[in-house]
């Protein structure tokens, strides 16, 4: 196994949208992902993109076995008038079978850098609260939770 963390491209999408569905159907949520792969590709790599991603790709699979991602972080911008652009972490994915193999923390770390390249005042996120895992993760970089704010949204 060799990792590789890139950018992802448009001819991506397909394999981050199964990722997508990997992670909904881990959150108990498999059909709240509604998003056609067009809507996906366009919002990422169209005239005006409103997301960004990084991939864990194996460039050293198994053999007869061809290059794929395994893992992905996508972000956008999201402002704070206290602090000014911030980049939000909308997905971090590991699949199953990568997971404890360090690639989480190579996405996050990437992660870390981009923000400090792009000059955004720091990173947020959501994470489940019985998603025990993934906040021992967090806590290893001293991230801070916030009880206090609930999540709203509306769907229209």
């Amino acid at each position: 196994m060799t990792i590789r963390i890139r950018r992802a491209k448009a001819t991506d999408c397909a394999r981050l949208l199964e990722l997508v569905r990997e992670l909904a159907e881990y959150e108990r949520a498999p059909a709240e992902v509604t998003v056609s792969l067009e809507h996906f590709t366009e919002s990422g790599f169209g005239s005006a993109p409103v997301w960004w991603a990084f991939v864990a790709e194996d460039t050293a699979p198994e053999a007869g076995e061809s290059p794929r991602v395994v893992a992905f972080a996508l972000y956008y911008i999201r402002f704070s008038t206290w602090k000014g652009q911030r980049m939000f972490l909308e997905d971090i994915l590991v699949t199953q079978d990568m997971r404890g193999k360090g690639i989480g923390k190579m996405l996050f770390d990437r992660l870390i850098e981009e923000a400090n390249e792009r000059g955004f005042k720091g990173m947020t996120w959501q994470v489940l609260e019985w998603n025990e895992p993934a906040i021992r993760f967090y806590k290893k970089y001293q991230a801070s939770f916030d009880p206090e704010w609930i999540n709203c949204s509306v769907d229209l």
